[in-house]
């Protein structure tokens, strides 16, 4: 089923534990799209980079099963650039340098054949550019999932009000939670954040895992694969929602049964992401070991 992808394309500055990288492919679209692209076909997205985006790259967007009609290319522009560095722990980090560049401008152009889109994906934009979106659709989407962050929270509270009216899931972490709903147990902020409009949320908590709550007050959780070594964390979030989107493409199934499938699926997909830099530790998968990833997930709760 027709899946978009609307969100960033970038290069990141990297500096983990592990190692530095001065400039790598990075981006919210990127990582979501390479992680659908293992479960569909086809994914469509929708992003801006500047005339030093390499052909390379693009390549490899396209060899992931991404469509990239929709990505516009500002010849004269560059790309959106982000470095940041991670501390020992690598759950916390400081931002070193941000350069909005052709993104300053983004004004998304959905082509013709995307507008009918069954499942949207709306990546940690400013919210004035998820309505955007919206506006051009031809008619509704099955599912509308928006991811946003707490800067949208600081400074443009009224337009993320109006966006989280529109969608049917929201997916953010713990203390943007916290943040959005003003309270500090995570029930009773997933309970404020849905009568915002959100009829499902979920909540991530990192190495911890994922909280997922229903429209008829089920709640469910996930953990995280305990690994050995996790190298770079930058896009697991990303990877996550594009496991969790491509997965509910594939299967055409929006029920919570299935909702709680694809969250397993999204943990399994941000798993593999970490343990390599940027969206390397994506890029060489196969059926056969997400599967047995997957089952390496399951089997942290089996009682059996």
């Amino acid at each position: 089923m027709s899946l978009l992808i609307v969100g960033t394309v970038a290069f990141d500055g990297l500096e983990t534990p592990f190692g530095v990288r001065e400039s790598i492919l990075g981006g919210s679209a990127t990582y979501i799209g390479i992680s659908a692209g293992y479960f569909i076909d086809k994914v469509n997205l929708v992003s801006v980079v500047g005339g030093d985006f390499p052909e390379a790259d693009i390549e490899l967007l396209k060899e992931k099963n991404i469509d990239i009609e929709g990505l516009q290319i500002i010849k004269e522009g560059k790309t959106f650039f982000w470095k940041g560095k991670y501390h020992d722990d690598m759950n916390s980090r400081d931002t070193l340098e941000t350069q909005l560049n052709v993104l300053e401008s983004f004004d998304p152009i959905i082509p013709e054949n995307y507008k009918d889109c069954k499942y949207l994906m709306l990546g940690n934009l400013v919210p004035s550019i998820q309505l955007k979106v919206l506006e051009q659709l031809t008619q509704r989407p099955k599912l509308i999932v928006m991811d946003t962050m707490n800067l949208w929270m600081d400074a443009t509270m009224d337009d993320l009000k109006k966006m989280l009216k529109r969608v049917d899931l929201l997916t953010i972490n713990d203390e943007e939670a916290k943040q959005l709903s003003e309270e500090n147990n995570l029930i009773k902020a997933a309970e404020k954040i849905k009568t915002m409009g959100p009829s499902t949320l979920i909540i991530k908590k990192g190495e911890h895992g994922a909280l997922l709550f229903g429209k008829e007050q089920e709640i469910f959780f996930t953990p995280a694969l305990p690994l050995h070594e996790v190298v770079d964390p930058t896009g697991a979030g990303d990877s996550f929602a594009g496991g969790f989107m491509g997965y509910l493409s594939q299967t055409d199934d929006i029920s919570f049964s299935n909702i709680k499938r694809a969250l397993v699926y999204a943990s399994t997909m941000a798993s593999f992401c970490v343990q390599k830099f940027g969206p390397e530790g994506l890029e060489d998968l196969s059926t056969e070991v997400i599967e047995s990833r997957k089952n390496e997930l399951l089997s942290l709760t089996d009682l059996s």
